[in-house]
């Protein structure tokens, strides 16, 4: 199960939020359905291992199943040329929340004339989730602009508006 809630955010989280940087991904992800999604993505960890993953997600928003399992080089470059689009690129960057949650901050298609860049939290329960707030005002400034179950505001649209069908 993934529970998660989401923010538009207008870049990198700031030093004067004070968050430790945790870890960097470079990312690429494409889309073999939206609804269902179906979804591969390779998971660079800067100066760590690559890993290949096809990831399996349910209906909802907050909350909703996700099924991932790491596949091999190959398959995910099959899918890759069976999907027939550039992948999505990202750039993925972990901070430290207070608490231990982490902040998971996101460039989308970096250098686009589409980019854009959005946060995320997961959290252990949806209670966890609803209770949570940001413990600063300059983190609550910094997420200020909650999307969480707004239409058109997953990465499966921002897949289907730029890239379209399969």
């Amino acid at each position: 199960m993934e529970i998660e809630r989401k923010w538009m955010v207008s870049g990198w989280p700031g030093a004067a939020l004070g968050l430790p940087l945790l870890k960097t991904h470079h990312m690429d992800q494409g889309y073999i359905s939206v609804r269902p999604t179906v979804r591969i993505r390779r998971e660079a960890l800067a100066g760590g291992p690559t890993a290949h993953v096809l990831c399996f997600k349910g209906a909802g928003t907050l909350a909703r199943e996700e099924i991932e399992t790491d596949i091999p080089l190959e398959l995910f470059q099959k899918l890759a040329h069976l999907i027939g689009r550039p992948l999505i690129r990202k750039e993925r960057r972990i901070y430290q929340l207070p608490g231990g949650l982490a902040l998971e901050v996101n460039a989308v298609d970096p250098g686009a004339p589409t980019a854009f860049y959005y946060a995320e939290i997961e959290y252990p329960t949806e209670a966890a989730a609803l209770a949570w707030a940001p413990g600063t005002p300059a983190l609550a400034a910094y997420l200020a602009d909650e999307c969480t179950g707004r239409p058109g505001a997953s990465m499966g649209e921002y897949w289907l508006q730029t890239r379209g069908e399969i």
